[in-house]
């Protein structure tokens, strides 16, 4: 059964399991498709508030008699567009990376139904984050939703017990963060 993207996007919040098992056929190509189009609503967002930002920055400053960026008003809409293009490539390449990266430890767990198997986890569990993640303090509960919604996919699409799921997911998780408190405390150790 070929779900819509509203419907997939509902399934995702609120019925994962079940929609991952309807999802288990789609291609990476399907996935994609869908990961961009939902990808696309932080990076509108983002660039708006960059917009407005820079605008309200530029307006404040002009106050104050400080100049414009040497582009002056053009500065603003730029921005947003760098902005959107940044948000859009940037997310684009860190799903395949995260997916690469997760694939190592389901693998290693027992998940031996590919590497598109995970990219698909990663694409169809980031919803969460990216439909709600511009809200604040909601964005904190979307993100761990969508930590959840991942972690179902890696066992629905590959057939891994929950506690195979998690435990592939928080190595995913830990090692880079242990990396990066462990640079983080070295770097302050250097500081005076």
């Amino acid at each position: 059964m070929v779900l819509s993207i509203g419907e997939r996007i509902k399934g995702f919040l609120f019925s994962p399991s079940d929609t991952f098992d309807n999802s288990k056929g789609d291609t990476i190509g399907d996935a994609f498709k869908y990961f961009v189009v939902i990808l696309m609503i932080p990076a509108v967002l983002l660039a708006i508030i960059a917009a407005v930002a820079f605008s309200l920055i530029a307006g404040m400053l002009g106050m104050f008699g400080v100049p414009m960026m040497p582009l002056g008003a053009a500065t603003g809409p730029l921005l947003a567009v760098g902005a959107f293009i940044l948000i859009l490539v940037g997310g684009i390449i860190g799903v395949f990376i995260d997916g690469l990266w997760l694939h190592i430890w389901v693998y290693l767990v027992g998940g031996k139904e590919g590497i598109e198997q995970t990219i698909k986890a990663v694409m169809y569990g980031a919803t969460p984050s990216l439909l709600l993640g511009w809200i604040p303090i909601v964005n904190f509960i979307a993100l761990i939703w969508a930590l959840i919604v991942g972690i179902i996919g890696v066992r629905q699409l590959h057939g891994l017990s929950t506690g195979k799921a998690v435990l592939a997911v928080i190595i995913a998780i830990a090692i880079p963060l242990i990396i990066y408190v462990a640079i983080l405390s070295a770097f302050m150790a250097t500081v005076p």
